[in-house]
Formats: C-alpha cells, sequence, structure tokens
C-alpha cells in the first residue's frame, strides 16, 4: 500500500474508482441538494430518493461531506477547466491574466444567481476547507504562476520579486472575487471591481 494521498474528488470514496452506483449517488444527490440545500440533506434523505439503504450509500461514500466533495470537485474542475481552454488562446501574459480574472469570476457569478444551492456547497467547502476548495484555488495558483512566469520571460512582467511572494500576493488581491465564500459579499463590486484590482496588479507588475 502505497502513501500517495487521495484526489480531491476521491475523497471519502470507497469502492471501485469508477462506478456507475456512485455516479447514480452523485447525481441525484446533486439535484437533491439543488432543491433543498445541502444543510438540510441528510444520507438518509438521499437514501429514500435513490431507493438504497443508508448502508449501501456507505459502501460507496464514507459521509455526506464526501458526497458533496465530489460535487463540490465536479463544480470547480469546470470553471477551472474553461479558463484553461480561454487562456489557451490567449497571445500575451497580460491577456491571461486578465481573462483569467474575468472568466473565474465570471462563472462563478453565473453559478451564484443559477443554482445557488450547488454555489452554497462550495462556499461551505471553502469555511470548512475541504480538498476540493483547497485544490481550486491551489489550481488557479497554479495558473497564475504559470502567466506569471511567461510575462517574466517576454519582459512583460518585472523578475525582482520573488515568484512565491508575487503568486501569494496575487492570489490573495484576487480572493475577493474567486472565492466563493468572499465572492458572495462582493457581487456588487462586479465587473468593475475585477477590472479595477485587474489593471491595478498588471501596473504592479511592470518592469
Amino acid at each position: 500500500m502505497n502513501d500517495i494521498a487521495p484526489s480531491p474528488s476521491a475523497a471519502g470514496q470507497r469502492g471501485p474508482a469508477d462506478h456507475s452506483i456512485r455516479e447514480q449517488i452523485v447525481a441525484a444527490a446533486d439535484a437533491h441538494f439543488s432543491h433543498y440545500g445541502y444543510g438540510k440533506t441528510t444520507v438518509s434523505d438521499l437514501a429514500k430518493v435513490i431507493g438504497f439503504s443508508k448502508a449501501y450509500i456507505y459502501k460507496f461514500f464514507d459521509s455526506k461531506q464526501a458526497i458533496g466533495e465530489a460535487i463540490c470537485t465536479r463544480c470547480l474542475t469546470s470553471i477551472t477547466d474553461t479558463v484553461e481552454r480561454e487562456i489557451a488562446g490567449a497571445k500575451t501574459a497580460t491577456e491571461k491574466f486578465r481573462i483569467l480574472c474575468r472568466t473565474v469570476s465570471n462563472l462563478s457569478r453565473e453559478l451564484f444567481f443559477n443554482d445557488r444551492k450547488i454555489y452554497d456547497i462550495a462556499v461551505y467547502s471553502c469555511e470548512e476547507r475541504w480538498p476540493s476548495s483547497e485544490h481550486y484555488i491551489e489550481r488557479l495558483g497554479d495558473m497564475l504562476e504559470r502567466i506569471i512566469v511567461e510575462g517574466r520571460e517576454s519582459g512583460e512582467f518585472e523578475r525582482k520579486t520573488p515568484l512565491d511572494e508575487t503568486r501569494r500576493a496575487i492570489l490573495g488581491v484576487m480572493k475577493p472575487f474567486i472565492n466563493p465564500l468572499m465572492l458572495q459579499y462582493n457581487l456588487d463590486e462586479l465587473p468593475d471591481g475585477v477590472t479595477e484590482m485587474t489593471s491595478l496588479v498588471l501596473r504592479s507588475l511592470a518592469p
């Protein structure tokens, strides 16, 4: 047995990695959470909806949080995957940074207004520091770091500040608009707040 930590999507999951029953449970939970909310739903509720026993559900997930993790991971991964596709076509690091900030905030805002119950799971995951939300911020940080490096190599960005310090500082400034927990309190600042923040960061990165 190895000591490799499970991926965020596998946190709290049991049994074979690919299993149609697991997907059935997640799909039913997704629909139930969307209607009733994560906090008001129990594993017993899900068992009744799906037609399984609680014991059978526990063969695939060790807790309600594990089911929420699977849904949250899918939701947040869809955001980061979209950002990756959007920045892939940009020609400069400056343009990629603008796209990253704009796309993440836009998709998060859409989720807030179009599927509030699922958005609330993402907020809960941030409050409780679930692996899914931690991985989400880490992946955004990795994208940001690649953009910074590219900008330094092209001469768009300054090179004096240590890379890890630059990454942390920019992520800190971005969090009110990319972190689901914080974004819900900054919706009135969109989209102007994101544009202003982006421009401020880019001015600070100038050589």
